[in-house]
């Protein structure tokens, strides 16, 4: 799978964290999106170094998704302690 394709994967799943998330983010909307697409990455490389899972074997394979959905969630909980967020 390409970069573009995690790009997209990290954009999405970085929206649904944001909203699974509650309380006010700190930063707002597009670090938010940023940051899901740099936890889509870190949850696509943590599956492979981790538990050997290739998470790079399609856009539309479930794994995929879990993996990049639990990256971004794990980057938002950081970014919200570092950030000092706001329940």
């Amino acid at each position: 799978m390409s970069i573009i394709s995690w790009i997209l994967i990290g954009l999405i799943m970085g929206a649904i964290a944001r909203a699974v998330l509650p309380g006010r983010a700190a930063g707002g909307w597009v670090i938010t999106l940023v940051i899901g697409v740099l936890g889509a990455l870190l949850g696509g490389w943590l599956a492979g170094a981790l538990f050997g899972v290739d998470a790079n074997d399609g856009f539309f394979d479930l794994a995929t998704w879990l993996w990049a959905f639990l990256g971004s969630l794990l980057v938002l909980v950081i970014w919200g302690a570092v950030s000092g967020r706001k329940k």
